[in-house]
């Protein structure tokens, strides 16, 4: 299905590096405005490759807005009423429940990468977006008039602004940054796994996971956590499995484990475990964790070049954001361009797509280092007296946000600061978009919110956080 209503052009040019989720949200959301836009990526074709990732409400509200898109992607997702927290012995902890966060926010997304990524990249060239493979980008380049890209093969190409969206080895960082900053160990990896559940099936001991629906169940111990989850109605299983680890990746994030290693990693634990581990194919895919410094910014001197997705800030898996904020950074710069007024205004829009999504990223970011924390330093006898303590952290100022709405609704009072302080200095636009919260998100308790009012057991609903 393609979308009828051809969007008023814009006469910019836009060069998008990548073809991952914030690439294709940033070309997707750049043809709809009505910008002239190149994506340049540099694999010869497309391939199904990952596991499972997840979407936000605050995401997925994008999809719902491509024609057709939601509705391929609801075949694929997992629909698990609540997620299950136990302790690696197999204790129950909490059942934290999704309906009254799907009633609140809406639903989102959950389900294998490469599926999902096939989806998003037929609906971008169905509706006309020039898509070129095989091109592997090697530097990047600005002047006051232009920015523009060098190919492997030593091709230049131009356009008013070039969106880096190629990941944590982006090469757009170096003319971001000033410097070559090269990835660090994080401290932890993720085993992976995904494979058919017909043997999952079989076992009466693993069975429930294809029974009744899908289901979610997660597993903590120190400093590890396992995850677990069967989707399509019974069809398909997927595992990970964030333990510590110091290996190096300077060579790669992402190697062949074999399946001996998770079992050392989880011995002892809970005997559906030791199942789950005994019906999984080996190899495992061995992730690991990049950290990168924060950036101080985000985008280049000549305000011309813009670094989006894990480009600018790789998330921690436990956020259950990193893919969510990709897209919200492709949408938000999309409507800068266009509410910026031409191709003459272009720097003034990278300086306010920053300024607006600078701090609100920040804050996402948080979540994640929590929620690890959380499970990964639990003190089980304290969570079995309070079992909300171990709940995921969604809310409402995360979930319930509309990023293309939010950009239109304060692109003009972000410019008005910009043309004040200039376009070199982002630092007090950026405190306009500061979330609410003392800590930068909102916390909820047993009894108060933030703001000291009492929360009851509705509100909680609500929330997605009732105690099962």
């Amino acid at each position: 299905m393609t979308e009828t209503q051809k969007p008023a052009q814009t006469g910019i040019k836009v060069i998008v590096v990548g073809t991952g989720f914030a690439g294709l949200t940033a070309a997707i959301e750049c043809h709809r405005k009505g910008h002239d836009v190149l994506v340049l990526e540099k694999f010869p074709e497309l391939k199904l490759l990952g596991d499972i990732i997840s979407f936000g409400p605050n995401s997925s509200r994008l999809f719902r807005r491509w024609p057709g898109v939601a509705e391929q992607l609801e075949p694929l997702s997992m629909r698990a009423d609540a997620i299950t927290l136990k302790s690696w012995k197999g204790e129950t902890l909490f059942t934290q429940y999704w309906e009254g966060e799907d009633a609140e926010f809406g639903i989102r997304y959950d389900g294998h990468r490469g599926e999902f990524h096939e989806v998003v990249y037929n609906h971008a060239k169905e509706i006309g977006v020039n898509i070129r493979l095989n091109a592997r980008v090697e530097d990047y380049f600005e002047d006051e008039k232009e920015a523009g890209v060098v190919l492997e093969n030593g091709e230049r190409i131009t356009a008013d602004v070039v969106i880096a969206a190629e990941g944590v080895r982006s090469k757009g960082r170096k003319i971001v940054l000033g410097f070559e900053d090269k990835p660090k160990p994080s401290g932890y990896a993720v085993y992976r796994s995904w494979f058919s559940a017909d043997e999952i099936a079989k076992d009466p001991d693993t069975k429930f996971f294809t029974e009744g629906g899908d289901k979610h169940v997660a597993w903590l111990g120190p400093d590890v956590h396992f995850i677990a989850a069967c989707m399509k109605k019974g069809k398909d299983f997927s595992w990970v499995c964030t333990h510590k680890d110091e290996a190096d990746i300077e060579e790669s994030w992402q190697l062949e484990a074999p399946l001996e290693d998770a079992r050392k990693v989880l011995e002892g634990w809970d005997p559906i475990v030791q199942k789950i581990l005994d019906k999984t194919p080996s190899p495992l895919i061995d992730w690991k964790l990049v950290y990168r410094d924060p950036l101080p910014t985000w985008i280049s001197k000549g305000r011309r070049i813009a670094l989006i997705g894990d480009s600018a800030h790789p998330f921690l898996p436990t956020s259950i954001q990193g893919a969510s904020q990709a897209m919200e950074d492709g949408v938000t710069i999309a409507v800068c361009l266009r509410e910026c007024g031409g191709p003459d205004k272009v720097q003034e829009a990278v300086a306010a797509f920053e300024a607006i999504r600078y701090e609100r990223v920040k804050s996402a970011q948080k979540t994640g280092e929590q929620t690890r924390d959380i499970w990964h330093k639990a003190d089980f006898e304290a969570a079995k007296k309070n079992p909300e303590s171990m709940r995921l952290r969604r809310e409402a100022w995360l979930l319930g946000f509309d990023a293309e709405k939010y950009a239109e609704d304060n692109y003009g009072r972000t410019v008005e600061v910009l043309r004040r302080t200039g376009l070199q200095d982002t630092s007090e636009a950026r405190k306009l978009h500061m979330p609410e919260g003392k800590h930068g998100y909102l916390e909820y308790s047993t009894g108060t919110d933030h703001k000291g009012t009492d929360i009851s057991a509705a509100a909680h609903a609500v929330n997605g956080t009732v105690i099962s």
